[in-house]
């Protein structure tokens, strides 16, 4: 009877439920827990991360969030010898676009009173203050925002961009990891204390002298009986809200991305990752154009498409491999567990990232055969906030809607979550974060005002 008992039940083992495991473990003391998934640890949506971080978002509490998850995988850095592959060469944020009066706003909205500090303008004379981004140890380099607008230094540093490229804001806390390896880092300290895995699906969820979580396993059907639940199940968090009668005002829509080994060498090893915030038209001669115009369901390709393309060197200093991704669907739909991908994608993504990064026309319908082609479900809110806390019945928590951020918010979710089911002080920012912000008005006409806005 005892294996059929946990004092804690963290459905869902991707980055997010290991994180909440893991800080119950760390700062509470509490060893007896079971993480249950269908699948491998972060098989799922995890394994389709960008693996990236920054600490720079149009709201405070957002902010002091990701500086605080930031801190926290500094922290797993030391410990682990850099076992997680941390860098920091930052965010690039670039426009053709010389007056940024929105995006200083949004600097400022989420800076307060920290950014007249932290926000540094290179222009003219004042460029010779930028500091280079050749090193990509985390532990050396700056903070703050740099927001560069003399061409010449634009030239000089991101010689990749295209010539008409007329701001850059470089978000300097920012850059990439092994999400990988910071689960793993986290999943072999927990079995080291004693946390257990379960391998199933939840079929079932009944709330009578705690939790009794019903687990179809590979040898049969079982019974968990657990004090209290986290619901970590990312683009199923409804599914396992509703067996609850719970139902969270989160949805999902499927996000692609491509990895290839770009032996053209036609992006620089030290670039950082780079956002170009523009909208466009993809790049296509007027034959394919026509074409695409004339076929009604693909006649949005040869229309305008949001900006926020994505393309970054991966593998290190050493490596050879790209990732680019545009997060440009908007489609609402069910998670399902095979990915539904779109074969037009990689083109589609190749050619609008070489708007910003010419030298990648080179691929232009010859991406290398090893491409890697995936996606994963980005599950959210309206607000694209996450959901931390309780959740229904009493001793039910959540820890979801991490729609693009899930790998930079695991750990300060997870210490979050961990507070609230602990009982424990919890920071300023968890009211926002938990369901009593849909109390707050002021607050979501202003986030729903944002999320429409440059990121």
């Amino acid at each position: 009877m005892a294996d059929n008992h946990a004092r804690i039940a963290v459905i869902g083992a991707g980055s997010i439920g290991i994180a909440t495991a893991y800080y119950l473990m760390k700062n509470h003391g509490i060893r007896d827990i079971a993480l249950i998934d269908l699948g491998q640890p972060m098989a799922f949506t995890s394994a389709q991360s960008g693996e990236n971080y920054r600490n720079w978002w149009p709201h405070p509490a957002m902010v002091a969030f990701t500086n605080r998850s930031i801190d926290l995988m500094e922290d797993i850095s030391r410990e682990s010898d850099n076992r997680i592959a941390m860098t920091r060469r930052g965010y690039a944020l670039t426009t053709r676009d010389a007056n940024i009066d929105a995006i200083v706003a949004q600097i400022h909205d989420g800076l307060g009173d920290a950014a007249d500090r932290l926000v540094r303008y290179h222009t003219g004379a004042r460029s010779d203050s930028y500091q280079p981004f050749d090193d990509a140890d985390w532990q050396s380099a700056p903070s703050g925002i740099d927001i560069v607008q003399n061409r010449a230094l634009i030239r000089d540093r991101f010689f990749s961009y295209a010539p008409d490229i007329e701001t850059v804001v470089h978000i300097r806390r920012g850059g990439d990891i092994s999400g990988q390896q910071l689960g793993m880092h986290m999943l072999d300290k927990l079995r080291a204390a004693g946390a257990r895995r379960i391998t199933g699906e939840v079929r079932g969820i009944t709330v009578r002298d705690g939790f009794r979580i019903e687990i179809a396993t590979p040898v049969g059907t079982e019974t968990l009986v657990a004090d209290q639940m986290v619901n970590a199940a990312g683009p199923f968090a409804n599914e396992i809200a509703g067996m609850l009668g719970v139902e969270l005002p989160i949805f999902n829509t499927f996000q692609q991305k491509i990895a290839f080994e770009d032996r053209e060498a036609a992006i620089p090893r030290a670039l950082p990752f780079s956002i170009d915030l523009d909208s466009q038209h993809i790049d296509w001669t007027e034959e394919e154009r026509h074409l695409l115009l004339d076929d009604p369901d693909l006649a949005w390709l040869a229309e305008e498409m949001p900006g926020a393309i994505h393309c970054r060197p991966d593998g290190g200093d050493f490596g050879s491999w790209l990732k680019l991704g545009w997060a440009y669907n908007e489609t609402p739909a069910p998670a399902t567990w095979e990915p539904p991908l779109d074969d037009k994608f990689p083109e589609i993504v190749l050619r609008g990232a070489a708007r910003l990064n010419p030298s990648l026309k080179t691929y232009y319908g010859q991406l290398p055969r090893t491409m890697h082609h995936y996606g994963g479900w980005y599950t959210m809110t309206e607000e694209n906030w996450p959901l931390i806390g309780k959740m229904g019945p009493e001793d039910a928590f959540m820890n979801c809607a991490m729609s693009g951020f899930g790998t930079m918010a695991a750990c300060a979710s997870g210490e979050l979550c961990a507070a609230w089911i602990a009982g424990t002080g919890l920071p300023d920012y968890a009211r926002e974060f938990s369901i009593e912000r849909y109390e707050n008005t002021e607050l979501l006409t202003f986030l729903r005002a944002s999320s429409k806005g440059v990121l």
